[in-house]
C-alpha cells in the first residue's frame, strides 16, 4: 500500500541533533521535529537558553523528548562533547541538523579582518565538517541517515555587505554535494537548505534596515519577510521518509527572491 502523508513525515524514534537551536530556524526546526515525533537536541553556546528551549518542548510533547546540550561549535572538543551526550542518552544520531552559524561583519569585504573573515568560514564550513564526521560514520554503518546544513541564498549571488558570509555559505552547498556522493551507497542523504530574508535575530541586520527590507521584499514573488517555520517544514520533509530520495541538493526558499 503506498504510505500515508502521516507516515511519510513520520520521525517517531529518530534522534535529531540541532546547532543553534535555541532561537530562530533552529529552534523552529527543534520545535517541528519534536512535534513529529523526533527526540531532539537542543544545541547553543550557552545553557540556559537552550534549558529553556528543551523544557518547552518537554512540556509540549512529553518528558525525554528534548535534552539540553549546550556546545560551541568552533570548538572540536564540544562538538564531540555533544555527540557523545546524545549517544549516551539516548544510543545513536539518525538526523545532524548544521544550522549554527556566525556573521560577525557587516560591510564590504575590502574592510574585513582576516580574524572575522576565519571565524566565518570555521564556524560556518569547517565545523560542519566536524559534527558530519563525528556522526555520519554510524550512519553509514546502519545504511540509514539524514544530514541538512542551513546554507543561505547568499550563497547564489553577491553582495556588497555580507560577502565573507556568503561566500562561506556558497562553500556549505559544494560540502552537501560532496558529502552526498560520498555517503551514497549507505543510504545516508546530505542535502541544503538555503533560506532567503527570514525574520530572526540572526538577520536583523537585513530585516529592520527599512531600505534592505523594501529593497528585498519589492523583488520577491512573494511580498513579505519569512518566518522561522517556513523553513522547518522543508528540514522535517528531508529527514523524513518523505525525502528518502533527495541528496545532494539546496532547496531554496526564498518567497521567489531568486526565481525574478
Amino acid at each position: 500500500m503506498p504510505s500515508t502523508i502521516p507516515t511519510l513525515f513520520d520521525l517517531t524514534g529518530k534522534v535529531a541533533v540541532i546547532t543553534g537551536s535555541s532561537r530562530g530556524i533552529g529552534r523552529a526546526i527543534a520545535e517541528q521535529m519534536a512535534a513529529h515525533g523526533a527526540r531532539v537536541v537542543i544545541s547553543s553556546r550557552k545553557a540556559g537558553p537552550c534549558e529553556e528551549v528543551a523544557n518547552a518542548i518537554n512540556l509540549a510533547h512529553g518528558e525525554g523528548t528534548a535534552l539540553a546540550v549546550p556546545a560551541n561549535i568552533s570548538t572540536k572538543e564540544d562538538l564531540q562533547r555533544l555527540v557523545d551526550t546524545t549517544i549516551a542518552a539516548w544510543g545513536q544520531i539518525d538526523i545532524v541538523v548544521c544550522n549554527a552559524a556566525s556573521n560577525p561583519y557587516f560591510g564590504p569585504m575590502e574592510g574585513i579582518s582576516d580574524d572575522a573573515f576565519t571565524k566565518i568560514l570555521q564556524n560556518n564550513v569547517i565545523s560542519n565538517h566536524w559534527l558530519v564526521t563525528m556522526t555520519a560514520p554510524a550512519m553509514r554503518a546502519r545504511k540509514e541517515g539524514s544530514i541538512i546544513i542551513i546554507s543561505s541564498i547568499g550563497g547564489l549571488k553577491g553582495s556588497d555587505v555580507i560577502g565573507a558570509y556568503d561566500i562561506s555559505k556558497a562553500a556549505d552547498m559544494q560540502l552537501a554535494r560532496n558529502l552526498a556522493l560520498e555517503f551514497g551507497r549507505d543510504n545516508v542523504r546530505v542535502n541544503c537548505i538555503a533560506p532567503g530574508l527570514i525574520k530572526t535575530d540572526f538577520a536583523r541586520a537585513l530585516w529592520e534596515n527599512p531600505d534592505i527590507l523594501d529593497h528585498q521584499t519589492a523583488r520577491q514573488c512573494i511580498k513579505r519577510i519569512g518566518t522561522p517555520e517556513e523553513i522547518a517544514g522543508m528540514a522535517v520533509l528531508l529527514a523524513a521518509p518523505a525525502g528518502g530520495f533527495a541528496t545532494g541538493q539546496t532547496f531554496v526558499i526564498d518567497g521567489g527572491a531568486t526565481a525574478v
